[in-house]
């Protein structure tokens, strides 16, 4: 096979694959510490995903009142519905000031106070005093354009150590050795249509989610999946898939994202009848429950006929009583998304949302470092030699069953730094590589070759619409025995009929057939594992909602799923422990208890 395409290689001490906010802080940390690095991207790096991200960066600066990361700590865990790895969860919260006053110093323009402080607004499940004190303003905001701001910052600083950049690059497959270590990844240069073969000594996946999946979602069409696509097809498996957060605030009939910091500023939820409902469902904190509590308290207004318009299937987020000075000086960015989408003026009238498949909290399994990890010969913590996993696309995890606001950007920060630290302690520049195992070069190429000449009867975006109307119905909000088995039969269907799928251009320049081709392969792997997952854990956590079991069951599902799938789409599933314990002794770990608020 390998006769057949002209391969380009290239070596490298490390290779990051995805230029987000992880794979930024990572690229440019990996240089930093004199390691021969190449960031390679579908897209050009400052159009990745985290420049949507809006409301803002978590960290216990105590700007603007009392804060301790001990309490942010907390906070996670019982976000998380205690679902996180403490030891993980404490690593972030600790590292979470010293990254940020990092990001300030390396040129991140946040808002600031009256008296120069970086300004912190408030968000959802965020609280002071271990939960007993009043809400905590922890999110550290650029307006409502953090993840914009952040982005470009992290860039530039790429640049400034030079780590040589790959862009429009899509990566094919990881290239595993026979011993189950990663070696490198293939990758296919769009602009020309050359392969090239990257190797190195260490492979970082910071690829992004797989909203994609879905229907109706937050994410941008380049959100695929593809680290946890290529991570599957190596034999490898996904953490907690079935957790999938729904972004309470999406534009209703557009999908885009309403940050919560509308709801930090002091915007309000209202039903038909004008109710602020949310102090039913959480009386303590209301608009700034955690996401998932409140995607599900919408739902239920909509359910029981108090949703809005004409066929009352939405809800109204109310923001005209915070005045124009407030909306055009923290929420410029929403007033003009609103305006767009919604055709509605922010300061008159309120916008019509509804909950949005917005974030994944499974993935790729890896240890506070970043190094991917796997259950081998009893140990669930056994690392695969040369592949790391960042950001969303890995599972730390540190967001459990469900993520609170303004900890992804913390994630992006905190674990790109983690992963080039261990990599600066662990890799030596410039050490000789390993032969390729041209198996795995012949694999990838073999897979790459079906797709390009696939001559079937179905074309992509049919399969594609089929999968994401399975996912939207059947792993939705709320969830059922039966809704779920329906799903898991019906996204079975989907993933078979792939086999029949076909691309008309043969082409490997600048093909968007092939390329969406190949990201659906990678999207299709994680809905059927998320879907298997999902029916598999019979109890209700975080975002994982099931009306047959609506308690939570610490006996029996206080544990980390991992899914693997093969060729053919059977599902394997097995078990790691969530780790219970802290990193230290500054903190003790929180024991699991009910989750209110």
């Amino acid at each position: 096979m390998t006769s057949a395409y002209k391969i380009i290689e290239h070596t490298y001490d490390m290779v990051v694959v995805g230029a987000g906010g992880a794979g930024l802080r990572a690229t440019f940390g990996l240089a930093q510490k004199g390691l021969n690095t190449a960031c390679i991207s579908k897209v050009f790096p400052t159009r990745s995903h985290t420049v949507a991200a809006q409301g803002g960066v978590a960290a216990a600066l105590a700007n603007m009142g009392e804060d301790d990361w001990r309490y942010h700590f907390y906070d996670t865990v019982k976000g998380s519905d205690w679902l996180g790895d403490q030891d993980a969860i404490e690593y972030m919260c600790r590292e979470a000031i010293p990254a940020i006053y990092e990001l300030e110093h390396y040129g991140l323009p946040f808002s600031r106070t009256e008296d120069g402080k970086i300004y912190q607004r408030p968000f959802g499940g965020m609280t002071t005093r271990f939960g007993e004190g009043p809400p905590a303003q922890r999110t550290c905001a650029a307006a409502d354009r953090t993840g914009h701001a952040m982005l470009h910052t992290l860039y530039q600083q790429s640049l400034a150590h030079d780590a040589q950049f790959f862009v429009e690059f899509f990566a094919l497959d990881l290239i595993m050795d026979s011993e189950g270590a990663c070696r490198g990844v293939l990758a296919l240069e769009m602009a020309t249509g050359d392969l090239h073969l990257f190797r190195a000594q260490g492979v970082v996946l910071a690829t992004g989610g797989y909203g994609r999946a879905y229907f109706s979602c937050t994410s941008a069409h380049t959100c695929t999946g593809d680290g946890g696509g290529m991570v599957l097809r190596a034999g490898l498996a996904l953490q907690d898939m079935e957790f999938v957060q729904f972004h309470p605030t999406g534009i209703y009939g557009a999908g885009c994202l309403i940050t919560e910091g509308v709801r930090g500023e002091g915007g309000i939820l209202r039903n038909s009848l004008g109710e602020r409902f949310m102090e039913r469902y959480a009386p303590s904190v209301k608009d700034l429950a955690p996401r998932d509590m409140v995607s599900r308290s919408m739902t239920i207004e909509i359910r029981e006929g108090r949703g809005v318009g004409e066929h009352k299937d939405h809800i109204l987020l109310d923001l005209t009583h915070l005045g124009p000075e407030v909306i055009h000086e923290r929420l410029p960015g929403i007033a003009e998304s609103a305006r767009i989408f919604a055709g509605v003026d922010v300061e008159k009238e309120p916008i019509p949302v509804l909950p949005t498949v917005h974030y994944n909290m499974g993935g790729i399994p890896t240890n506070l470092h970043g190094e991917v990890v796997q259950l081998r010969n009893g140990n669930p913590d056994a690392v695969v030699p040369g592949l790391y996993a960042i950001g969303e696309a890995a599972c730390v995890s540190v967001h459990g069953a469900n993520r609170l606001g303004s900890n992804s950007l913390l994630d992006l920060v905190v674990f790109g730094r983690a992963v080039a630290n261990r990599a600066g302690e662990t890799i030596t520049k410039g050490a000789k590589h390993k032969p390729v195992p041209k198996e795995s070069v012949d694999a990838a190429l073999a897979n790459l070759d079906r797709i390009r000449y696939a001559k079937g009867e179905l074309p992509t975006a049919q399969v594609r619409l089929a999968m994401q109307r399975t996912m939207q119905a059947d792993a939705a909000v709320f969830r059922t025995g039966e809704t779920l088995a329906e799903g898991v039969e019906k996204i079975g269907k989907v993933f078979d009929s792939f086999k029949d799928v076909g691309v008309t251009d043969r082409s490997l320049i600048w093909n968007s057939d092939l390329i969406e081709t190949l990201e659906l392969q990678n999207l299709l792997g994680q809905a059927v594992v998320t879907m298997n997952s999902a029916l598999n854990r019979t109890e209700s956590r975080g975002a994982h909602a099931r009306e047959d079991y609506p308690n939570r069951d610490d006996v029996n599902w206080l544990k980390h799923t991992l899914a693997s799938i093969d060729s053919e789409g059977k599902v394997s599933i097995d078990y790691r422990p969530v780790h219970l314990n802290t990193l230290t002794d500054e903190i003790k770990p929180v024991p699991p208890k009910a989750r209110v608020y």
